[in-house]
């Protein structure tokens, strides 16, 4: 039987992070099975799934723990299994507009009212070619659970897209 282990990983980008993660994790019979990693402002930042056999979980855990002496700053949480959820369907949500502080927040705020779940959230800003200043572009992948009403939450998100001055799209 395996048990589930949650990494976060942040350390000074250098090589061989993700080969020091895996050695430690192939030491313990354990397999690497869904990862985001990516280089921020000089920063090494990674979330990871990693599966482990029960009996070296512990063990596995505290050594990723001990990486700290090498300057990787880890968090190693077992996981227990996740309790039943509400029925949900998935859904996409786009956005892009304009640059500003707060439109994460926002989104956010109308998705939380209606009980929606993050699941994966995708940020970038880059420079708007055309117009001059900074665009921001979002995608985030939702569970929207079957008892909200999507064309209220879809509306609201139209609403808040207006006064955001931003393009939203929902795909349902």
């Amino acid at each position: 039987m395996n048990t589930s282990i949650v990494l976060t990983i942040l350390a000074d980008d250098q090589p061989g992070i993700i080969q020091t993660v895996s050695s430690v994790l192939h030491k313990h019979g354990g397999s690497w099975t869904q990862s985001s990693m990516n280089s921020l402002a000089g920063q090494f930042a990674g979330i990871l799934l990693a599966s482990v056999p029960t009996a070296n979980s512990v063990a596995c855990q505290q050594e990723l723990l001990g990486l700290e002496s090498r300057g990787l700053h880890i968090v190693a949480h077992i996981c227990e299994p996740p309790p039943a959820a509400e029925e949900a369907r998935e859904c996409v949500l786009d956005l892009v507009g304009n640059d500003r502080q707060g439109i994460v927040h926002d989104i956010t705020t109308v998705l939380a009212a209606h009980n929606v779940n993050v699941r994966e959230l995708e940020t970038l800003v880059e420079a708007a070619s055309m117009a001059g200043g900074e665009l921001f572009r979002a995608r985030a992948e939702l569970l929207v659970p079957v008892s909200t009403d999507i064309d209220r939450l879809e509306s609201e998100l139209e609403n808040l897209a207006n006064d955001l001055m931003v393009d939203i799209r929902l795909e349902k």
